[in-house]
C-alpha cells in the first residue's frame, strides 16, 4: 500500500463512500500518476464497475497494463473503445504502445497515424522514435514513402492499415484477424433449438466427449455454413457457439483477409488458419463467406480463384490432424454463391439454415433484449405477434427506439420509469421489417427452379408455407 499521506486520505475516503465515481476515477489517476501500478490497475477496475463504459477509465485502466508490460490485457480492455468511430486520438496512441509491446509493430504504426493524424497534440516522439522505419508509411508494392509527421490533422486521411504492413511478410505476420473471448453462450440465443443441436453434434459434442465420438473415428473439428436472410442470428450464434464450448473465437471479416497485391489474400488467409491452429480449441468465423468462397465458374479474375482453391487447402489440412480441435463456422446471405466444392464432406458438407424467429422465439428474443431494464409487467407475447417477419436485428431496433422514448420520459421525471408493453408496441409501429421478405422471394426462386441438386430442399417448407 502507498506510503504517500495523500493517497492515504484518498483510499480511506473512497473505503467510506464505494459508490462516489469522480473521487474513485481521481484517485485511480493519482496512484498511476505516481507509479503504483498493481493499485492503480485494482481501483480503476473498481471504477468501471460503476461506469463500465466510461472512455477515460478504460484508458487508464489499460495505461496501467502497458506500464506493467501486460500489453495483450492492455489491449484487450481497449478493443471496445477502438471498434467505435471517432474514439479519442490518446487512446490510439495508448494502443500503438501496447501492440508495440506485443511485437506487432506494422499495426502499431497504423494506430499511431491515425491517432496522431487526427490531433498531433497526442504525438509521443519517444514512440514514435520507437516505431523508427515503420512511420515512413511504406505500401506494399515499392511505393514512395510518405512523410507522415508533415500532414496537418484533419488534412487526408490516414492510408489503410496494411500501408504499414512489411513488403514481405513473415510466417504469422500477415492476419489482422485478433483471438477474443465471448462472454455468450447458447442460453443467450433464443429459439432456434434445431440449429443449436446441430451445432452441438457438429462442432461442440466432439470435443466435450472425444471418446464417445472416437469411438467412432470422429475428430474434433470441422465445418458448419450457416445461411439465412440478413439480421437473423448468424453471428450471433458462431458467438454463442464458441462461449458453449469455452474456446478461443476468432471473426474473420473481408477486411482481414482481401487485400489488393498479388498472393497477400492467400498468406492473408493462411496466416489466419494457423492463429486458430495455435489457439485451438477455436471456433474460427467467416462472416459473408460467399465473398471469399464464390462459385470459381463466375470468376474472370485468376487470382480470385486462386483464393478460392487457397481456402479449400486450408480447410482439409495439410495432414489429417491440422485442423482438429479448430471449428470452422462460416455465415452468408447467398448461399447460392458459394463454391460447390465447400460442400463436399470434411468441408462445409452440413448447410445449416437459420430461419427468421417465430412466434416463440420471437417473444424470448424481446425477453433477452429487455432483461436488463427497468421494467413493468409485460406481455412479450403480444409485441411478438405484432412482428411478424421482424428477425433478430429487427427486434433490438424494436427495444432500442422505446428505450429512446422512455429514457426522454424518465429525464423529464428525474427518475427511471419502467418500460411498458405499451412501449414496445407503439415502437413496434414505427419500425418495418428489414430483408427477410426479399431473401425469402430469392429463395424462392432457387428452390423452385434451380434445385436439381437438392441442396436447398431445407427451405422448401418455409417458401411454401409462408412466403
Amino acid at each position: 500500500m502507498p506510503d504517500d499521506a495523500g493517497l492515504q486520505a484518498l483510499r480511506e475516503a473512497a473505503r467510506f463512500s464505494p459508490d462516489n465515481l469522480p473521487l474513485r476515477q481521481h484517485l485511480a489517476g493519482q496512484l498511476l500518476a505516481k507509479g503504483y501500478l498493481a493499485d492503480a490497475e485494482a481501483e480503476f477496475r473498481a471504477a468501471l464497475a460503476l461506469s463500465p463504459q466510461d472512455p477515460g477509465l478504460i484508458a487508464g485502466l489499460a495505461e496501467a497494463f502497458v506500464r506493467q508490460s501486460a500489453f495483450g490485457q492492455a489491449m484487450a480492455a481497449l478493443e471496445p473503445l477502438l471498434a467505435t468511430a471517432g474514439y479519442p486520438p490518446a487512446v490510439g496512441v495508448l494502443a500503438a504502445r501496447a501492440l508495440l509491446g506485443e511485437g506487432n509493430a506494422g499495426k502499431a504504426a497504423y494506430r499511431y497515424f491515425e491517432a496522431t493524424s487526427r490531433d498531433a497534440s497526442v504525438a509521443d516522439q519517444e514512440l514514435e522514435a520507437r516505431l523508427g522505419a515503420w512511420m515512413g508509411g511504406t505500401p506494399r508494392g515499392d511505393a514512395a514513402p510518405q512523410e507522415t509527421r508533415k500532414v496537418p490533422a484533419g488534412d487526408v486521411p490516414p492510408p489503410p492499415e496494411s500501408a504499414f504492413l512489411p513488403s514481405v511478410p513473415g510466417p504469422g505476420d500477415t492476419s489482422t484477424a485478433e483471438v477474443e473471448r465471448s462472454g455468450v453462450s447458447f442460453a443467450d440465443v433464443a429459439g432456434m433449438e434445431a440449429v443449436k443441436e446441430a451445432l452441438r453434434i457438429k462442432l461442440l459434442l466432439p470435443l466435450q466427449q472425444p471418446e464417445m465420438f472416437a469411438a467412432f473415428g470422429k475428430r474434433a473439428g470441422g465445418g458448419v455454413l450457416l445461411y439465412g436472410p440478413p439480421g437473423a442470428g448468424k453471428t450471433h450464434l458462431a458467438r454463442a457457439a464458441a462461449g458453449e464450448l469455452g474456446a478461443a473465437f476468432v471473426n474473420v471479416g473481408l477486411a482481414d483477409i482481401l487485400d489488393m497485391y498479388t498472393g497477400s489474400s492467400e498468406r492473408n488467409l493462411r496466416a489466419t488458419f494457423d492463429l486458430a491452429r495455435r489457439n485451438r480449441p477455436c471456433v474460427l468465423f467467416f462472416d459473408e463467406v460467399d465473398a471469399l468462397a464464390g462459385r470459381r465458374s463466375d470468376m474472370r479474375q485468376a487470382h480470385a480463384r486462386q483464393l478460392v482453391n487457397q481456402f479449400l487447402s486450408e480447410l482439409d489440412g495439410v495432414d489429417q490432424n491440422a485442423n482438429e480441435g479448430v471449428l470452422v463456422l462460416a455465415a452468408t446471405n447467398a448461399p447460392w454463391y458459394v463454391d460447390v466444392a465447400f460442400r463436399r464432406p470434411g468441408r462445409f458438407d452440413q448447410p445449416v439454415f437459420v430461419p427468421p424467429p417465430d412466434l416463440t422465439a420471437r417473444a424470448a428474443i424481446l425477453r433477452i433484449l429487455c432483461r436488463d431494464k427497468p421494467l413493468a409487467e409485460m406481455d412479450y407475447d403480444a409485441v411478438a405477434r405484432v412482428t411478424e417477419h421482424f428477425v433478430g436485428a429487427d427486434l433490438k431496433g424494436v427495444v432500442d427506439r422505446a428505450v429512446e422514448a422512455k429514457l426522454r420520459q424518465s429525464l423529464s421525471a428525474g427518475r427511471p420509469i419502467p418500460l411498458t408493453t405499451r412501449d414496445l408496441l407503439a415502437a413496434a409501429g414505427t419500425v418495418r421489417p428489414t430483408a427477410v421478405r426479399e431473401w425469402m422471394g430469392t429463395a424462392r426462386n432457387y428452390v423452385m427452379h434451380a434445385n436439381d441438386s437438392g441442396a436447398w430442399d431445407e427451405l422448401m417448407p418455409w417458401v411454401k408455407a409462408k412466403w
